[in-house]
């Protein structure tokens, strides 16, 4: 089947709608619309009505050039669905459908959970939910991002069932795992051609391996925009798992402090009043897990090389205008933290 354009979507949807959803047989489709958070898989927002009322749902598929050479939705609906049995607010698939589709590829529906999340274009340091918060509430959204992420730790991965995470055709320990992936996945994303600051990269986190003090399931997308807060500044949802992984623990806390550095130091503006310092973050981890932070730079290395992927795939494929570099941020500090 052709790929239906965003504007065929609804059209194509709604009988499939009618289908999976129980006595939705009048159901139409409002307010359909692509939302512009993430880039690795388009997300639509939608409303169904029908007889019994209106019930807010989410569509995600891939985008039609792969940004991961290992893409698959597979992947990120049977975490949420092993998660549902948590206390991580995580969405309920409603469906999944892989190979040939309707809609010309795989694509799932879930529900829409409640809740605003900090933006990344602007950053939240400069609009949305979090710039208009007082410094209190500002704190309570960064602790709530930071016990979310201890809870993921926490989680027994094994009794989930979240083996299939693991990477063992890239090696035999999980940081090795990780990092031979990111070899890989640059080589593809670059066709070859990978700039000398992640062949240095690379370098870096070859020589230096370890064997990680716990091995947790990783978020893998752990940062602000990624949680959605209700009206009081709770954590009421998390979203985006495309990428999680088994791992060590200290990558996700070191993915969230590399995107707060690109979303406010990088931008040339100081983090909003309240926002808890990178030392007072780490230290809140650690008392949170029982645990010490021992390869926080290695890992925030390991986190500017994965973002990197999908951004140095969209450079090499994509003509961008020549004053945008999308990866410069990455760039800049994965050269910080080497030098």
């Amino acid at each position: 089947m052709p790929r239906p354009t965003p504007e065929l979507l609804p059209e194509v949807l709604e009988p499939l709608l009618r289908h999976y959803l129980p006595g939705s047989g009048g159901a139409k489709i409002r307010d359909f619309a692509r939302t512009t958070r993430g880039f690795a898989t388009e997300t639509y927002l939608f409303e169904v009505e029908d007889r019994y009322g209106s019930l807010p749902l989410v569509l995600r598929r891939p985008p039609e050039m792969s940004l991961f050479p290992d893409y698959d939705l597979l992947r990120q609906v049977l975490v949420m669905r092993r998660l549902a049995a948590t206390d991580i607010p995580v969405a309920s698939v409603a469906w999944l459908e892989r190979g040939e589709t309707m809609l010309g590829s795989p694509y799932f529906v879930m529900n829409r959970l409640e809740g605003e999340a900090p933006g990344d274009f602007p950053s939240y340091h400069s609009a949305g939910n979090y710039y208009e918060a007082t410094p209190e509430q500002r704190a309570r959204m960064w602790w709530g991002c930071v016990d979310t992420i201890a809870a993921i730790h926490e989680l027994d991965w094994k009794a989930l069932r979240l083996d299939f995470l693991a990477l063992p055709r890239h090696g035999t320990a999980p940081v090795q795992q990780v990092v031979n992936y990111l070899d890989a996945a640059l080589t593809w994303a670059c066709a070859g051609a990978v700039p000398a600051t992640y062949r240095r990269a690379i370098g870096y986190l070859r020589d230096h391996l370890y064997e990680p003090e716990r091995v947790t399931l990783c978020w893998g997308d752990a940062r602000m925009s990624n949680i959605l807060y209700d009206k009081d500044f709770q954590v009421s949802g998390v979203l985006d798992w495309e990428i999680a992984y088994l791992g060590d623990h200290e990558a996700d806390l070191a993915w969230m402090l590399f995107l707060d550095w690109a979303s406010s130091e990088f931008e040339g503006h100081p983090a909003l009043p309240g926002t808890p310092t990178r030392a007072e973050t780490i230290a809140y981890y650690e008392q949170r897990t029982g645990t010490t932070i021992r390869n926080l730079r290695y890992n925030e290395i390991l986190a500017a090389v994965l973002l990197s992927v999908p951004l140095l795939r969209m450079a090499n494929r994509v003509q961008l205008p020549p004053d945008m570099d999308i990866t410069g941020f990455c760039t800049t500090r994965i050269e910080q933290l080497l030098d």
